[in-house]
């Protein structure tokens, strides 16, 4: 049976990854929506200009549609900016879905909507939500939107691959920022951006209930100091032992983007996952030094680019 997946985001670092696996499943036709002034590729998908800033852009953006794929959100503006967006234009994109009688609504939100940890081998029903900023209070608020209409919401915690301009660029900057590694005994969630593109698709068109809340990291977590060694060498990262912990937190002081970065890192953010490829029958892909180390060629790339322009990460 042909089933039609309306994608939001479908430019972003995920979404495009969502319409990639949409579109090598047979029977499927995709819908995604853009918000520049120029459409994106489509491959084969339909292309439709919307904004979740102006809710009467999204009239019939659900006519037809099956199933919402909701990859949009902003990520560190304003909070006014954050809540229109997030929030509001959650709300009004769940709106309009229901006044075409999609089934279902498969959102990609955070593990950061748990705040800062520790976690160690946490699953969605011992926790809470206690997000620690506006970006991420206004994605629990989309949650609820989600949720409130039998959606389903999946919690990634790292998520690498091509496209990725925040976990490898930002663990780059740290290390650029201090000189040097970190000696960091902390474990850490991650999935491959392409694992995660077929477990939205695959719970978009799953024909039993999923779960409301599904963790959506490989099984297996990996450490810091991990992450630290494996990306120092490749992306020419200073060499030479690493700090203390102690004394990498006095070098960050002061300068909240190093700090930020260092504290979460520092921090077990383990988070079960094995119930989310069970329940959807999808491969989670590499493991989390294997997955990174077939990317480091893409990140490199994307450092010396970011070095040239002086955009570092931030």
């Amino acid at each position: 049976m042909l089933k039609n997946i309306l994608v939001t985001g479908a430019r972003g670092f995920i979404g495009r990854h969502v319409v990639r696996a949409a579109l090598t499943k047979p029977a499927v036709r995709v819908r995604m929506i853009y918000r520049g002034p120029q459409a994106p590729e489509r491959h084969g998908a339909e292309a439709v200009r919307a904004d979740l800033t102006d809710p009467a852009s999204l009239k019939g953006l659900c006519e037809g549609i099956d199933a919402v794929v909701h990859c949009a959100s902003l990520v560190g503006a304003d909070a006014p900016s954050l809540r229109t967006v997030n929030d509001l234009g959650t709300r009004a994109l769940i709106d309009e879905a229901l006044r075409h009688g999609v089934r279902r609504v498969v959102y990609v939100s955070t593990a950061a909507v748990y705040g800062r940890g520790p976690f160690r081998r946490a699953e969605p029903a011992d926790l809470v939500q206690a997000p620690a900023s506006a970006t991420s209070r206004t994605r629990a608020a989309a949650e609820r939107h989600v949720l409130a209409v039998g959606g389903t919401v999946l919690r990634p915690h790292l998520v690498y691959g091509a496209g990725d301009r925040w976990v490898v660029p930002g663990l780059a900057g740290l290390v650029r920022f201090l000189g040097a590694g970190v000696a960091c005994p902390s474990v850490h969630s991650a999935v491959d951006v392409g694992a995660l593109g077929e477990v939205a698709v695959a719970a978009a068109l799953a024909e039993h209930d999923v779960p409301a809340v599904l963790h959506v990291n490989h099984p297996r977590p990996v450490s810091t100091s991990a992450l630290i060694d494996l990306v120092r060498g490749p992306l020419d990262l200073p060499e030479g032992e690493s700090l203390p912990l102690r004394r990498a937190r006095e070098i960050a002081d002061g300068f909240p983007p190093a700090l930020h970065h260092l504290e979460m890192l520092a921090t077990d953010h383990w988070f079960s996952s094995d119930r989310v490829w069970q329940e959807l029958g999808c491969d989670p892909g590499p493991a989390p030094a294997t997955g990174l180390a077939a990317h480091l060629g893409w990140y490199g790339s994307l450092l010396r680019e970011s070095a040239t322009t002086g955009s570092g990460a931030r």
